[in-house]
């Protein structure tokens, strides 16, 4: 049985600074909690003011490195940030492997920066089912910016575009990155690619693959829109930092002049009401089986008695009739 919970005092705290009362928020998402209900009514007046920042490419490149070197960056600007940083799930646990994120342990102890491993838990496209709501308790509790790292799960992992309102994908030279973020469809979602270790031989013919892909793939823009561009940086030692956090901010400004920004924020807002019904169909579904439900129509069919089609319009009715 659920601890009961003190909504309004969790999210008055959260809204206050209080690490505390963010995390534990944060716990009632990923625990899908019988309070979330609660606690996303009293958070959604304080919504849509941060900057959703998305990380993403293969493993190796250097995200957590470069998310700890913006993170940097936006703080010397005095800017609260969060961070959500999605990591594969422990078979045994569920938990995120990676824990406190040893990388990004500079940041630890500064107020102004919070940061939060989430497990996958086995969802794929590299972000966590609970990502999009916990990005929302984020943004409530006043973090500026909040960067999503994601998983380097490869062809899957273009899923964070659909939760960023700019995406970064990173790159790093000879890794084979030019024909693997062709292949895997990087390039349709990246608005800025970074090429990360550029003290390596071989940086400038990445970037040049790479720009020469966006070019080859830009014929269909239409006028005025954006067109995807490439910065070299060395995450490690703090190098192009500030060019690339400035073309981050030149898609963002962009975006909220043209209403791209809004055009996404609507499709993420209507992707996760989209989830949050499947998985109540489904617990509906999963709730007609413990009775007359789905485990019958199962049988008809293997006896021949009825197609699958028909079953699946018995089901439905059951579920729109309750």
């Amino acid at each position: 049985m659920s601890r009961p919970v003190d909504v309004p005092a969790l999210v008055g705290g959260a809204r206050a600074g209080s690490p505390r009362a963010l995390a534990r928020l944060l716990s009632l998402v990923e625990d899908a909690h019988p309070a979330l209900r609660e606690v996303m009514a009293a958070l959604a007046p304080y919504g849509g003011r941060a900057w959703v920042l998305g990380l993403t490419g293969s493993p190796g490149v250097g995200k957590s490195t470069t998310t700890s070197a913006l993170v940097g960056a936006l703080r010397a600007e005095g800017l609260r940030v969060g961070v959500l940083a999605v990591d594969p799930s422990s078979p045994f646990s569920g938990g995120a492997l990676l824990g406190d994120r040893i990388r990004m342990q500079d940041h630890a102890t500064d107020p102004g920066v919070f940061i939060r491993s989430m497990a996958t838990r086995g969802h794929l496209g590299g972000l966590s089912w609970a990502t999009p709501q916990a990005l929302r308790v984020m943004d409530a509790a006043g973090c500026d910016v909040v960067l999503v790292e994601t998983v380097g799960v490869g062809q899957s992992e273009v899923e964070v575009a659909s939760l960023a309102d700019t995406t970064l994908v990173l790159l790093a030279p000879g890794m084979g990155d030019g024909i693997q973020a062709a292949k895997a469809g990087i390039l349709e979602i990246g608005d800025v690619f970074c090429v990360n270790k550029a003290d390596r031989d071989g940086a400038d013919a990445t970037v040049r693959d790479i720009e020469h892909m966006v070019r080859l793939g830009g014929d269909g823009r239409a006028p005025g829109s954006w067109r995807p561009t490439v910065v070299k940086t060395v995450a490690a030692k703090n190098e192009g930092v500030t060019e690339l956090l400035a073309t981050l901010r030149a898609h963002h400004a962009w975006a909220a002049s043209s209403g791209e920004l809004d055009r996404r924020r609507r499709r993420r807002a209507a992707g996760e009401i989209e989830a949050i019904t499947v998985t109540a169909l489904r617990q509906r579904i999963g709730d007609l089986t413990t009775g007359h439900g789905l485990e019958d129509l199962a049988a008809d069919v293997v006896a021949g008695r009825t197609d699958p089609w028909a079953a699946s319009d018995r089901l439905l009715a059951d579920l729109t009739a309750g």
